[in-house]
């Protein structure tokens, strides 16, 4: 029995299913069928439709469909109950209506094939005949055009709504007012639907103005200019008239007769109808070849299952075997287990004796062990701590000394190089005073030529002179030149000197102690504490936290300039700007002394890392509160280690 499918029969049914809605049936659809039981019923409505006890055929091109008798529509053409079947059995409607479409479906294809090659005729049609008034010659605009004259200017601003309106019995599409050279011309033109309703509504519309003498000819009679509007159907003659009408006319429309619309739309309709026929037939061919297949792959499942039922056999068989196999094996296991477990008892029992003898033995000894591992461990403890201890004030006092002689020697060596330097600013100074005088001298000889002695000669020595002046003037200018770059290697590693000793402070010093390490540019949070202590109470210190943060990351902002230069005398000096709106907004909601710590670091930035704007390590003289020298960092290193020495 073949399967339905539902995509081949959406694609027979096409664009027209939507169409066929009307045709569901409407027989008992609370049926107690499975899915699985719809073949089988198909195949009895198929026999019952087969054998006349239902009827299905009223004729060589007429049919019925004996399972919707309810529906109004029980007359169909052969493709139009074919698609009306196999639409109903690939929905989703009950079980027993989609068998019985099927087997309807099936008695159509199989058994009144014959009747496909019948066309419906033009009547069947959706499009109904078109409505014949008039004579058939007679010329209209098409599309539909009603003309309406004497028409307000006024009624035409709202785009003619209000006409539209006034005119919705004819069931108008469009308007539009018709403008002259000069303007609007007090016509308007009344668009219709393009089929055979809309011509209907035109001549109703032409009509309900003849009616009330406001056609086409009382306009022409009358020329009347009053409050009444006077209208009529479009034809030729409005087509050709010379006049803005006319114009709008031949613009948007064409003359056609109603038998040339009734052919027009007869030949589309032939056209669309064997179009429609085409695809009905090759989607039927599909659907046996989509049948065919699905007969081939019922077969191959079922050899599938029965190579699948045989596998299932021989894997029981074989799980069979297996599980007996490994019965008889566990029992020996088992079997085996327990006399491992006899054996082990006994040896148990012989080493728990064993044990206890020793037990007896050892308790004799366990205590004095005890005690003497114990007075070990302490000892071993005592000994490390002393030899940290003595580790790190070793390294403390290897440490002072060496920052002690590295100070030394570097004094004594920017000593020397001051003497020095002095020295040859002196040499310096004596030797351009000698190259001036000498040079003064020159001039002196070159204007006294003639009077006595030979100027020559004496020019020649003092140029002599001169020269050997200025060569030692420019060997003691190179030998200040290297003493220079000399003592700015010195003055580096001084730098460098400084940097370790900061270094190596920042762990041996103490916080009470008089010289120590300053981060230069960073908050004091006390002051902050303070002020958030009257503000929010118990989350003083998490607040605090939060505001100190905050105003470092302000601090280190480089986009951020509260600062002013002062200028005296010949002098500038950068001072903080007291009207910046940053910290006049801190001193108005923290105080002065939150506004004062801010400040401060903001001059220490300034003062010791004005490009780089990040904090600083600094040596610190607490108890004056100034820059601390390297000397004053040896020697308090030195007086605490001869302390710490003495307590030794």
């Amino acid at each position: 029995m073949p399967l339905p499918v539902r995509a081949a029969a959406r694609g027979c049914c096409g664009g027209q299913e939507r169409s066929m809605s009307a045709m569901d049936c409407s027989s008992d659809e609370s049926s107690e069928l499975s899915e699985t039981d719809i073949d089988d019923y198909a195949a009895k409505s198929y026999m019952d439709l087969k054998s006349g006890k239902l009827v299905a055929r009223l004729g060589s091109d007429r049919f019925r469909c004996p399972f919707c008798p309810g529906k109004k529509k029980q007359d169909y053409r052969y493709n139009e109950l074919l698609q009306h079947a196999t639409g109903v059995g690939a929905s989703n409607r009950a079980a027993k209506v989609k068998a019985n479409h099927q087997g309807l479906a099936k008695l159509l294809k199989e058994d009144h094939a014959d009747a496909a090659a019948t066309l419906p005729p033009r009547q069947a049609i959706a499009l109904s005949n078109p409505p014949k008034p008039v004579k058939d010659k007679e010329v209209f605009v098409w599309p539909w055009m009603g003309i309406l004259a004497n028409v307000p200017a006024e009624k035409t601003k709202d785009g003619g709504a209000a006409l539209m309106k006034q005119l919705a019995d004819f069931k108008p599409s469009q308007y539009a007012a018709v403008d002259g050279a000069n303007g609007y011309t007090g016509y308007g033109i009344i668009l219709f639907t393009k089929d055979w309703n809309g011509f209907k509504n035109a001549l109703a519309f032409q009509s309900h103005f003849n009616s009330r003498h406001l056609g086409k000819l009382d306009w022409k009679e009358t020329k009347q200019q009053g409050k009444h509007i006077f209208g009529w159907l479009a034809k030729e003659e409005d087509y050709r008239s010379d006049d803005p009408v006319g114009r709008f006319l031949s613009a948007n429309g064409e003359l056609k007769t109603v038998s040339d619309l009734e052919h027009e739309m007869s030949r589309k309709t032939d056209n669309l109808i064997a179009s429609l026929t085409q695809q009905i037939t090759a989607k039927s061919k599909y659907l046996q070849e989509l049948e065919c297949k699905c007969n081939q792959m019922n077969l191959a499942l079922q050899s599938a299952m029965e190579d699948s039922d045989l596998l299932h056999k021989r894997y029981n068989e074989e799980m069979q075997n297996m599980q007996s196999t490994v019965r008889e094996h566990t029992q020996r296991v088992f079997q085996e287990t327990d006399k491992l477990r006899k054996q082990l008892a006994e040896k148990e029992s012989q080493i728990q004796e064993k044990s206890r003898q020793l037990n007896e033995f050892v308790a004799q000894t366990d205590m004095e062990r005890r005690k003497l591992e114990e007075e070990r461990k302490k000892n071993a403890d005592q000994n490390d701590s002393l030899n940290m201890a003595r580790i790190e004030q070793q390294k403390a006092d290897e440490l002072a000394l060496r920052l002690l002689e590295k100070h030394e020697k570097e004094k004594e060596d920017a000593l020397n190089k001051i003497l020095q330097l002095e020295k040859q600013l002196d040499e310096k100074q004596k030797l351009e005073l000698a190259i001036e005088q000498l040079k003064g001298k020159l001039e002196v000889v070159k204007h006294m030529d003639g009077e006595g002695f030979d100027a020559k000669k004496r020019t020649e020595e003092l140029t002599k002179e001169l020269n050997e002046r200025i060569e030692e003037m420019e060997d003691l200018e190179a030998l200040n030149q290297a003493l220079v770059v000399k003592e700015m290697m010195t003055n580096d590693e001084i730098q460098d000197a400084r940097k370790e000793l900061i270094m190596g402070l920042t762990e041996l010093l103490g916080p009470r102690s008089n010289i120590g390490i300053k981060r230069m540019g960073e908050l004091d949070g006390n002051p902050f504490v303070l002020a958030c202590k009257e503000r929010y109470g118990e989350d003083a210190e998490l607040k605090a936290a939060e505001l100190c943060s905050l105003w470092q990351e302000h601090v280190k902002d480089p986009n951020w300039h509260p600062f002013k230069t002062l200028i005296t005398g010949s002098t500038a000096q950068r001072v903080i700007n007291d009207k910046d709106e940053k910290l006049v907004g801190l001193k108005e909601q923290f105080g002065i002394e939150v506004c004062n710590a801010v400040t401060t670091a903001l001059m220490e930035i300034n003062e010791y890392n004005a490009s780089g704007s990040y904090v600083v390590s600094e040596l610190w003289n607490k108890k004056e509160n100034r820059k601390a020298s390297i000397t004053e960092a040896v020697q308090h290193i030195l007086k605490k280690w001869k302390a710490q020495k003495r307590r030794r």
